[in-house]
């Protein structure tokens, strides 16, 4: 399927054969004599291919021969295929088909295919072609009839379905006002003309994200004056949806209140793959039931609702299983409905013979039909593929495989029961479960719990950890020999990012911008030993987006207090360094309850003090808390002596000390994510802490060194010091008593502390360590093969996200000059439709720049790129106050331009053309820096070649170069980039220690103990 899904990209025949073979032939021998390559996924791994690899792998020998002949066979039998699943490639082109089904009385909805709508140029362009469609719909059907005559007035025979996400490219979860208020004057020609024609338009389902948004653009526009009286307007239900029901019941009450009849397409759902990994990786309770069995009950008991509500909405049944179908028919029945008020609908292209047993038995029945050209229907292809080797795999039981129309018919809740009371279950009834659900073995042969119980998913709450925490420590090493016990240690989870999707996020999230806004011009003392100092001086931040209002202030640190700074921490090292390292991980899991539990607060702080966006405001949050569970779960692992060698009559331990006094010098782009990583990374491993913040982003630390206080940090143990990183900054660097310096910020700043780290002080007692992690000049390259619906969308969000002030931010975007000119213009497109403007109103993606000097500096290189390339792209309607700076967009750009070198640290990107892969590794590595990179592309060799070659910490693929994730993708980069430290990773906190070994002669007059314990406790000194 993945070569189907690349095959219509594909321009050469040469690249057909290319892929061809990467995807399924036999992988070639190393010198080892084991395969030399065979990345994930790409070779002949699907059970029902497997058998026919000889055959496979000779068609593949034999393309290689006669390329451009393999080539014509292989799109002229993907064509084919596509033609079984999509009813036309235009207009002209599906009424042939919709003849055909007219004389077999089957009616239609059509859908229009299309690649995902990445710019309004393109929503425009969708909206248009419905109009069109529609159009051309009921003029080819005029004089059609429907076929049961009964009840037809229901049932117009010009019915369209309209993706709505396909009319708004900026639809943002956050922000269903601002979408409704773009979709609905799209919507409201089509509907319009719609019932000038008398047609039907039904609002499709897509993912949860834009569910409530449909469901209220929905209500809103069916009650408007003009189609408040209309009945011929549908929405759809998918029942894989755990609040589907309460949708539903909802939509019955307000077609009460409307007054007027409306339609529900009643489905199971077609994201669930989507829906399961999307919220598993943000950490989010899981929408959609995760048995199919789940999903059917539900289905029936919805079928319920809509037949006893028969008065005020007309039921669309769209589903292909027969026990669905035949519980829908049955209770019809039995309320006396008749079987020409309702209907059933079908994917055109499938259940053939369900469809005509239904026409024979005189229901309504309608086929859901694609219209599109192969390339942008290629995705909805895939997905119908894999519809018909899993999902529906009751067809295949039933007319391939003969099985009993009693298995056919048997009530899911029965699979259910069956399954929490342990029950075996039959060779058919697994085989079933496993065919008709998505997702791994393991997960489809366990039987759900109790229909419509609430499951706990990956997401927890800090208590939730903390209990976790208490959990017996003395287990066996997973994998690990018998009798082997692992160190102290939790089980870490990343926090879930806070759902824009439900409105009582939305509504938290506006009522702390209102209560923080409230509270601007506080004032915040300097923290010394634990006592709050105030100086002359005051500190103001401003709010970038307003730069006349002052966020807050705080007292400024001179050389006397950071004098005083210094001796607090090294008073307090001595004890802190002496405490047990679960303590101090349950200091770090107390900041992290603090930080949650503030969430919505520190949020609304990051979106005045430094211009995030909600999302990205709150993704800020949920890393600070990451990293406090985060190091808590990694010391916990390193914290006890580990036996070095099991050597009898000797036992030797090494274990860790803290390096000493830590000075901590953050930046404002993450301002509570990196400085508390830093500072809890610090303070878990038993140093003592000298935490300043950026100058921009003071009010946030000073709030986590409230945080922390709250949190039971000892006093001198953490220190918070504002002021000048040219005064304070620099006199601390230089010290004699400060042992490590961890630093987040420029190039520049960071080769000086690297350089004068090095030099021995008199008096200094340690050599400085130094952490030193800087910016970047991050290079994404787009292959000629790649998925530009992904490409697009994630090169602008890692290019203009938070208004690429983020040191993993795309700078360069390298392009193969074979799909140039097709990127550049969905590229451009999509950046002309971002938003920009002030993120305290949700669903901005590029707000303010952080001050006035970083502004100028950035128009200062707009300037040397309108001199040194071409201005392909800058967005012109930007708020009249502020420090904003518009999107832009360079081409024409070489890699040795200063644009194409030197780190802006603004939203602006460079666009480098090139000929071939090999020309387009060597520029991405061809800079100073190596932070992060991207690639796209559904070539698996040149995946393979981009994880081997490009010189990244953190490499990307087929997907954006932002966003690292705490433990997931540890971060930090080479070159000048940084020191090679990973914060997020394993090997973190070790650059906070100093190893140390402790060796003992155990043996006594010849005798010594048979073993020795792999792990022992601390190396503490007597209370």
């Amino acid at each position: 399927f993945r070569f189907v899904d690349v095959l219509a990209s594909l321009q050469r025949s040469g690249d057909i054969v290319q892929h061809l073979e990467e995807y399924f032939a036999p992988a070639p021998a190393g010198r080892d004599g084991f395969a030399a390559y065979k990345p994930r996924k790409s070779r002949v791994a699907s059970p029902s291919l497997r058998g026919f690899a000889p055959v496979i792998h000779t068609g593949v020998r034999l393309a290689r021969i006669v390329p451009w002949l393999s080539s014509m066979v292989l799109r002229r039998n993907v064509s084919g295929m596509a033609r079984q699943f999509i009813a036309g490639k235009n207009p002209d082109d599906v009424m042939k088909t919709l003849r055909k089904r007219r004389q077999q009385n089957i009616g239609f909805t059509v859908d229009l295919l299309g690649e995902a709508v990445v710019s309004e140029t393109e929503a425009g362009a969708y909206a248009a072609r419905c109009l069109e469609l529609l159009e051309h719909l009921a003029r080819e059907t005029r004089g059609w009839t429907d076929p049961l005559g009964t009840n037809s007035e229901l049932f117009p025979v010009v019915n369209l379905s309209v993706k709505i996400s396909a009319l708004y490219s900026q639809m943002n979860p956050a922000d269903p006002a601002d979408a409704i208020a773009h979709l609905a004057p799209k919507l409201r020609p089509i509907l319009r003309r719609a019932r000038e024609l008398r047609a039907f338009i039904n609002f499709d389902m897509e993912s949860y994200a834009h569910k409530n948004t449909t469901l209220d653009l929905f209500k809103k526009i069916c009650t408007e004056a003009e189609f408040n009286d209309w009945p011929h307007a549908g929405i759809v239900i998918q029942t894989y949806l755990r609040d589907a029901e309460k949708d539903l019941r909802d939509l019955i009450e307000w077609g009460r209140a409307r007054g007027t009849r409306f339609t529900v397409r009643l489905v199971k759902g077609a994201y669930w793959d989507y829906e399961k990994i999307k919220s598993r990786q943000n950490g989010w309770d899981c929408p959609v039931y995760l048995q199919k069995p789940e999903s059917d009950v539900n289905f029936e008991a919805l079928t319920r609702v809509l037949l006893e509500n028969e008065s005020i909405v007309t039921a669309a049944f769209g589903s292909h299983n027969v026990r669905s179908i035949a519980h829908a028919q049955a209770l019809a029945e039995e309320l006396g409905i008749d079987r020409s008020r309702f209907e059933f609908q079908f994917l055109y292209g499938m259940a053939g013979p369900i469809k005509r047993a239904l026409v024979e038995m005189g229901y309504r029945v309608r086929e859901y039909c694609p219209v599109g050209e192969l390339l942008p229907g290629m995705s909805y292809l895939v997905r119908r593929l894999l519809e018909n080797t899993s999902n529906e795999g009751f067809l295949r039981a039933k007319f391939s495989e003969h099985v009993s129309a009693r298995e056919l018919l048997r009530d899911p809740g029965e699979i259910i029961r069956r399954g929490e009371s342990a029950s075996p279950l039959s060779e058919r009834e697994r085989i079933e479960v496993r065919r008709s659900t998505p997702g791994s073995a393991q997960e489809t042969l366990t039987l759900p719990s109790p229909f419509g119980r609430e499951r706990r998913t990956t997401a927890t709450t800090a208590e939730d950890r903390h209990r976790y925490d208490g959990a017996d420590r003395r287990t066996r090493l997973q994998g690990g020999p018998p009798g082997v016990e692992q160190p102290p240690g939790d089980v870490y989870r990343n926090s879930p990012l806070v759902n824009f999707v439900y409105k009582e996020s939305q509504e938290q999230m506006q009522a702390a911008l209102r209560e923080v806004r409230n509270r601007f011009g506080r004032k915040f003392p300097l923290v010394i030993n634990g006592e709050k100092i105030w100086t002359d001086k005051l500190t103001p931040s401003v709010n970038p987006s307003a730069p006349n209002e002052i966020v807050g202030y705080a007292a400024e640190a001179g050389i006397p207090e950071a004098e005083r700074a210094v001796k607090a921490a090294r008073d307090a090292f001595g004890k802190w360094s002496r405490t047990s390292f679960e303590e101090r991980a349950q200091l770090l899991e107390r900041a992290a309850a603090i930080l949650d539990r503030r969430r919505y607060e520190l949020s609304a702080l990051e979106v005045f003090e430094v211009g995030k966006p909600w999302a990205e405001a709150d993704g800020d949050i949920r890393e600070a808390i990451d990293f406090c569970h985060f190091y808590a779960h990694q010391m916990r692992l390193i914290g006890r002596p580990r036996l070095t060698q099991q050597v009898p009559g000797e036992e030797s331990y090494q274990h860790y000390w803290p390096r000493g006094v830590v000075l901590v010098i953050a930046p404002w782009n993450f301002p509570m994510a990196i400085l508390c990583g830093m500072v809890s990374a610090a303070l878990v491993t038993g140093n003592t802490v000298i935490m300043k913040p950026s100058e921009q982003s003071l009010n946030i630390g000073a709030m986590l060194m409230e945080i922390f206080e709250e949190a039971g940090v000892p006093p001198g143990v953490l220190n918070f010091l504002n002021g000048r990183g040219s005064v304070i900054g620099a006199h601390l660097v230089d010290h004699k008593d400060v042992d490590l310096i961890a630093f987040t910020g420029s190039r520049e700043v960071g080769l000086r502390i690297w350089e004068s780290a090095g030099k021995t002080r008199e008096g200094q007692r340690e050599l400085k360590h130094v952490i030193c992690e800087m910016g970047g000049k991050n290079a994404m390259i787009i292959d000629s093969d790649a998925d530009l619906d992904e490409a697009i969308v994630d090169s602008i969000y890692s290019a203009f996200g938070y208004q690429g002030q983020k040191c993993s931010a795309l700078s360069r975007l390298i392009v193969l000059e074979e799909n140039y000119d097709r990127v550049m213009e969905r590229l451009l497109n999509a950046a002309a439709s971002l938003r920009v403007g002030n993120p305290e109103a949700p669903g901005i993606m590029v707000g303010p720049v952080i001050d006035e000097a970083a502004y100028r500096r950035i128009l200062e290189y707009i300037d040397i790129g309108k001199s040194e390339a071409t201005l392909a792209y800058q967005a012109k309607d930007l708020p009249p106050q502020g420090y904003f700076i518009p999107p832009t967009i360079f081409t024409g750009v070489k890699p040795d331009m200063r644009i194409a070198r030197e780190e802006i640290f603004g939203p602006v990107l460079s666009v480098l053309k090139v000929r071939d892969l090999d020309e387009a590794i060597g520029v991405a590595n061809g800079t100073d820096y190596a932070l992060t990179a991207g690639f796209f592309s559904r070539s698996p060799a040149n995946i393979e070649r981009a994880k081997a070659e490009i010189e990244a910490g953190n490499v990307y693929i087929n997907r954006s170069c932002t966003g690292a994730v705490v433990g997931r993708h540890p971060f930090g980069g080479f070159k000048m980039s940084g020191g090679g430290t990973k914060a997020g990773g394993e090997d973190y906190l070790l650059q906070f220690l100093l190893p140390r070994v402790v060796t003992e002669n155990i043996m006594r007059h010849g005798f010594a103990p048979e073993e020795t314990p792999q792990y022992r406790d601390e190396f503490l000194p007597p209370r």
